[in-house]
């Protein structure tokens, strides 16, 4: 950079985001965040799938429920891979994901208020997933804004 150009200040949040996907890039941190959240959520869809039973007894839910909430999450995660995938991903549908993953986290909480009945074990797993799915969000709509300024 000659010294005559500058450069626009970089805002704590963005630069926590860009120091958390190891990058100076934006759109490769939206990338990465999309990347990452594809895989968590589809590794917990696939765990939900083949145990569902085991899974279901120590988080104190159905069986059929976790199988349902196991196919959904991993047709999610594979949609959010491929958007991972592309190489820069449109605004619209990373918005979608974004929404989607602050609807998950706040449905998750009143769920847990309102309707289940889980285990102990079942309660902290559905409020850290809660808090994980709500930080993919976050770090999700910070890269965007970076990307998109």
């Amino acid at each position: 950079m000659s010294a005559t150009q500058t450069t626009a200040p970089v805002r704590p949040a963005r630069r926590t985001a860009l120091a958390l996907a190891r990058t100076a890039e934006p759109h490769t941190a939206l990338r990465r965040f999309l990347a990452l959240d594809a895989v968590v959520t589809g590794v917990n869809g696939l765990a939900y799938l083949a145990a569902s039973g085991p899974l279901g007894r120590l988080l104190g839910v159905g069986s059929a429920t976790l199988l349902g909430l196991g196919a959904f999450l991993t047709v999610y995660a594979a949609g959010v891979g491929l958007l991972a995938g592309r190489t820069r991903p449109a605004a619209l549908p990373v918005r979608a994901v974004i929404e989607a993953n602050a609807v998950w986290a706040v449905l998750s909480c009143v769920a847990l208020a309102l309707w289940l009945s889980p285990t102990l074990v079942g309660e902290a797993w559905t409020v850290a997933q809660a808090l994980v799915v709500a930080g993919f969000a976050a770090l999700q709509q910070t890269a965007l804004k970076a990307r998109d300024n």
